[in-house]
């Protein structure tokens, strides 16, 4: 099947798929520029640097989409050199714009580790502190049991154990205060990281790299197949638009030709009338001229002009330029 016939069994998209492709291009063209700034925001804490930064990073992350169209626009057109340049100024934009998506990407993921350590940090201080009481405990029971080999109970045996018992219950409001603690869940992005990390043999930073390096990559490929698609879907329509005004004009011409009238063909002379009038001029009675011919054989003007009509169709008169008639000279020599 030719190109022509593949396109002429499709239509434009729909509503419902252009708001779909519009709306998936504009959430990631969205995602895409809010990454960025999250990095070139981070530059400088100058307020004035932080809203040319934000411009810039937004310039970028625009510009680079629109370039990606004209790639495509340039390419459509056979503009081998255009479509070069576009694409070589696009890759500088996109490897702009994925170091800023991963330095986005990779501020979130680090903020979820850190929290997650923190909590680790808290739950390990409280461990740590039971672990020294106990410890403590431990000892004033060594101290005791000296003080029953010495047989010194009254004196220090007493005070040891007041003082576990104090150590035990401090003990036990460590532990309350440490099980009061909100437990902390796990996050999806967390336990991903982790569970990479066991299966491949790497550790989570590394992990970490790799995956937020993965994410900004797709979210470009992502916003540029979507405008890649609405640059495709203008061009198809333009194209399709041009068909349907052709297809109509073809219509409409048509339609005035078959609503042209017939032309009336002038009714054929009598075959008496012809053969009279024709045998005349051919024996030379008579000139080539209608009126003359009309009054010697009382005939309408009308009628003698089919009649000349006729005999110019079958070669016997012929017509100069001035519209006269004259005989066919071969026919002269002939005898009526």
């Amino acid at each position: 099947m030719t190109t022509q016939d593949s396109s002429a069994l499709r239509y434009p998209k729909g509503w419902f798929a252009l708001t779909t492709v519009y709306s998936f291009t504009g959430l990631a063209i969205l995602a895409s520029i809010i990454f960025s700034l999250l990095l070139f925001l981070s530059i400088d804490d100058n307020p004035l640097m932080k809203w040319l930064f934000g411009g810039l990073a937004i310039i970028f992350e625009l510009g680079k989409f629109y370039v990606w169209y004209e790639y495509g626009e340039r390419k459509a057109r056979r503009d081998l050199g255009g479509a070069f340049w576009s694409l070589l100024f696009y890759s500088v934009l996109a490897a702009i714009s994925i170091g800023g998506s991963i330095g986005g990407i990779n501020s979130a993921t680090n903020t979820v580790l850190s929290q997650q350590a923190r909590h680790e940090r808290e739950l390990a201080r409280f461990d740590e502190q039971i672990a020294s009481i106990e410890r403590q405990i431990q000892l004033n029971e060594e101290a005791a049991r000296k003080y029953i080999e010495l047989e010194r109970i009254s004196s220090g045996v007493s005070s040891l154990q007041h003082a576990n018992t104090k150590l035990r219950l401090q003990q036990d409001e460590l532990r309350q205060q440490r099980d009061a603690k909100p437990v902390n869940e796990q996050s999806s992005m967390l336990g991903l990281m982790s569970s990479l990390a066991d299966g491949v043999g790497m550790s989570i930073s590394q992990v970490q790299f790799l995956l937020v390096c993965f994410l900004s990559v797709l979210l470009d490929v992502f916003g540029a197949f979507f405008v890649s698609l609405i640059g495709e879907e203008n061009r198809f329509r333009r194209m399709w638009r041009r068909q349907q005004d052709q297809a109509r004009r073809e219509a409409q011409e048509a339609l005035a030709m078959a609503a042209q009238p017939e032309p009336i063909m002038p009714p054929e002379p009598a075959p008496e009338v012809l053969a009279q009038v024709r045998g005349a001029l051919v024996s030379g009675e008579l000139k080539c001229s209608k009126r003359s011919v009309a009054q010697a054989l009382s005939l309408s003007l009308e009628e003698v002009d089919r009649v000349f009509h006729h005999l110019l169709s079958q070669g016997v008169l012929g017509q100069g330029s001035n519209r006269h008639y004259y005989l066919n000279p071969a026919l002269e020599q002939q005898p009526g």
